[in-house]
């Protein structure tokens, strides 16, 4: 348990690194769209499903190198990762209504909780 929190840390220190950095690329800071941001997410998304499929039926990754990947890493790169592999999880598994759903208030119901954040530290 101990080396798994290790690794989920250390996965998600250098991944957080990586975000970073690419966030100070000058190119993707052009007008009004985040583009670091996108491009951030599509990266690890691409990631997270190289790792998964690379992963399925195979024991060359042990458990706790792939939650330093999965969770750490990618988690610390984009969170966006593990909410596309889950919604293509429910899509794969036949589970259209659940994929829909689950996009549809994700996306709605994290606006609305920045929104609300910003709100109550606004409230004086």
């Amino acid at each position: 348990m101990i080396f798994n929190c290790l690794a989920v840390g250390a996965g998600g220190f250098i991944g957080s690194i990586f975000r970073y950095l690419i966030g100070l690329i000058p190119l993707f800071h052009k007008g009004d769209f985040p583009f670091h941001t996108l491009i951030i997410n599509v990266v690890g998304a691409v990631v997270i499903g190289m790792l998964v499929k690379g992963a399925e039926g195979s024991e060359a990754l042990s458990e706790t190198t792939m939650l330093f990947l999965k969770i750490g890493l990618c988690g610390g790169f984009t969170t966006f990762s593990t909410f596309s592999l889950e919604a293509l999880g429910l899509l794969e598994s036949g589970k259209s209504g659940l994929f829909a759903l689950y996009i549809v208030a994700s996306v709605c119901l994290c606006i609305a909780g920045v929104f609300c954040g910003k709100w109550i530290m606004g409230v004086k």
